[in-house]
């Protein structure tokens, strides 16, 4: 039982810090690139969204050549005391990079379907930038971003080459649900491995249903995964 209860406590606090950084960067850099007129945003939104399409593993390179005792962020942050690489902070970083893109696509896409009637009718009676955007932008856009994080959450729970190469696999430390179903078939223990596998899998199509309903029915038409584009 202890074999299923820490890899899934860990997976779980993994998973809830990402979705969280995920979401308030996602939102924040979502709304600015919905508002912001220029030809590079696209450039940037590729950019910031290639965890989605790169292997993991690559992904995983580029943080461990960056945040490792040789690279200049990890110098910088071993001066300061902070180490992550073998650490389960690091697998939060790992999971944050690669949930992220769930978020920004799903918030984008939710920020671009507001009614900007709507907002420029408040800005016409006065209204200031902040409330418009609390009062009107954020709760009309909700049903999207929620959708994206949940979907970061999944992606988040389930990640799985990037974690092993910052993080690795320490039982009890950085041997998150995906990890520890590598290291039970490595080691022969069907009896676990499929234990972990339909735990993760019943979480996953939850949250895959729920992020579905969310979405409306004309974004799921457009066939892109998730209702998200």
């Amino acid at each position: 039982m202890n074999g299923l209860t820490v890899p899934l406590l860990l997976s779980l606090k993994v998973a809830g810090w990402a979705t969280f950084f995920s979401a308030v960067l996602g939102i924040s850099i979502a709304y600015g690139l919905s508002r912001w007129r220029s030809r590079w945003c696209d450039m940037i939104d590729s950019i910031l969204t290639l965890p989605m399409v790169l292997p993991p593993t690559v992904t995983g390179y580029y943080l461990l050549v960056l945040l490792g005792r040789r690279g200049w962020l990890g110098q910088w942050l071993s001066s300061l005391g902070i180490e992550l690489v073998f650490t389960w902070q690091g697998a939060v970083v790992a999971a944050t990079v690669v949930a992220f893109p769930m978020v920004l696509k799903g918030a984008r896409a939710a920020f671009e379907d507001v009614d900007h009637n709507l907002e420029n009718g408040a800005r016409v009676l006065g209204v200031g930038q902040a409330a418009i955007f609390f009062r009107i932008t954020l709760p009309l856009a909700m049903r999207g971003i929620v959708a994206g994080v949940l979907l970061a959450f999944a992606r988040a729970l389930g990640e799985f080459g990037a974690t092993l190469m910052i993080a690795g696999s320490i039982p009890g430390r950085t041997q998150t649900l995906s990890i520890s179903i590598y290291e039970a078939v490595q080691a022969g223990n069907d009896h676990l491995a499929n234990v972990l596998v339909i735990v993760t899998s019943i979480t996953c199509v939850v949250i895959l249903w729920v992020a579905g309903a969310l979405v409306p029915r004309r974004a799921r038409m457009s066939g892109m995964p998730g209702g998200l584009r």
